[in-house]
C-alpha cells in the first residue's frame, strides 16, 4: 500500500463514514502528510502497513524540534486516527502510536468578552452603509446564538423561523439543530434583509444565503475573521478576539446567569457534555451561590 493511496482512502472515510467537517478532515490529512514528508526527506521506504514504533519515535522526536507541545499532541491524535482506520480496514493489526504518550499541555481556557465589550464592538460599526447593517447582524448573531463561523456563513434565509423564535443551524457532520434567537437579533437581521441585502446583485447560486459579500456571494470564513478583527480594534479592545470568542461568551454568560449546562450543550451542538464543561472553568464564582440557594444542607431553616 502506498502512502498517497492510504491518505486518499482515509480522507474519503472521514468524509463519508465519519461525516467530519472539511476543516477537521484537512487537519487530519495534514498530520499524515507531515509523516509522509518526513519519510521522503529521510529516504525511508516504509509503507503505512509496515511502519513501526521506532520509526514513529524518531519522527516525533524531529517534530518536537519545530513545533510546540499543543501541535505535537494534535499530530499524534491525527496519526492515531489514521492508523486506527488502517486497523479498521484490516490493513494492520496494531497501532504504532499505541505506547506513545502525547506531551502534557495545560487546558487553554477560552477568551471571553463582557456584555459591555460586545456593546462597544457593535457601537464601533458604521451603520450608514448597507455593509454596516450586515456587519451588525453578523456580530449579533454570533453572540446571541453561539454559532460557529461555518454555521454562520452557511445560514440560509430558509433557515429563519422568526415566528417560532428559532433558526435552523447546520453544524459539524451536517447535523442540524434549532437554536433560539432573540427579538433584538431578529430585528437586526430583518433590517439587513430588507435594506442592505436588497441593494446587492445576488449571484443565482446564493439567492438563499443570508449573509453575502459585495458581489452577492456567500461570505468566507476569512472574511468573518476580518470583520471581527476590524471592529474589535476600532472598539479599542486589547484582547485576542476571533469569531469563536463570541460563541464562548454566549455560553459563559448563559452559565453565569444560571442556565442549565445540558441546555447550553444542545444550543452549541456539542455531542458530548464534556466539551461543554470547559465553560465551567471560566468563572466558578456563581457556583457558591447555587449551592447556597439550592442545597438543603446549606439553606437556613426556620425552627418552629
Amino acid at each position: 500500500m502506498k502512502w498517497n493511496n492510504a491518505l486518499r482512502d482515509f480522507e474519503h472515510y472521514l468524509k463519508i463514514e465519519r461525516g467530519l467537517s472539511i476543516h477537521t478532515i484537512n487537519s487530519y490529512c495534514m498530520d499524515v502528510q507531515k509523516l509522509i514528508s518526513f519519510l521522503e526527506t529521510h529516504k525511508k521506504t516504509i509503507s503505512p502497513i509496515t511502519i513501526d514504533f521506532e520509526t514513529m519515535q524518531v519522527f516525533l522526536y524531529e517534530l518536537a524540534k519545530t513545533v510546540n507541545a499543543r501541535t505535537q499532541s494534535r499530530v499524534i491524535s491525527g496519526l492515531r486516527s489514521f492508523f486506527d482506520y488502517l486497523i479498521f480496514e484490516n490493513y494492520r493489526t496494531d497501532n504504532p502510536l499505541e505506547h506513545i504518550e502525547a506531551p502534557k499541555i495545560g487546558r487553554k481556557l477560552p477568551d471571553t468578552l463582557s456584555v459591555k465589550e460586545i456593546d462597544t464592538i457593535v457601537a464601533a460599526i458604521d451603520l450608514s452603509t448597507p455593509l454596516g447593517e450586515r456587519n451588525r447582524a453578523i456580530i449579533e448573531t454570533l453572540y446571541s446564538c453561539g454559532l460557529r463561523v461555518s454555521e454562520l456563513t452557511n445560514l440560509k434565509l430558509s433557515d429563519l423561523f422568526f415566528d417560532e423564535g428559532f433558526i435552523k443551524v447546520t453544524g459539524k457532520g451536517n447535523k442540524q439543530r434549532f437554536v433560539p434567537i432573540g427579538n433584538q437579533t431578529q430585528k437586526f437581521i430583518n433590517l439587513y434583509k430588507n435594506h442592505g441585502r436588497r441593494s446587492l446583485k445576488i449571484d443565482p447560486q446564493h439567492m438563499d444565503t443570508l449573509f453575502l459579500n459585495q458581489r452577492g456571494k456567500q461570505l468566507t470564513r476569512a472574511m468573518i475573521f476580518t470583520i471581527v478583527k476590524t471592529f474589535t480594534e476600532k472598539a479599542g479592545i486589547q484582547k485576542s478576539i476571533s469569531p469563536h470568542t463570541f460563541r464562548h461568551s454566549f455560553a459563559t454568560h448563559l452559565l453565569e446567569n444560571g442556565a442549565d449546562l445540558r441546555a447550553i450543550q444542545v444550543m452549541l451542538g456539542h455531542e458530548s457534555i464534556t466539551t461543554t464543561e470547559i465553560y465551567m472553568h471560566v468563572d466558578k464564582s456563581h457556583l457558591k451561590d447555587v449551592i447556597t440557594s439550592f442545597h438543603p444542607r446549606t439553606q437556613k431553616k426556620q425552627l418552629s
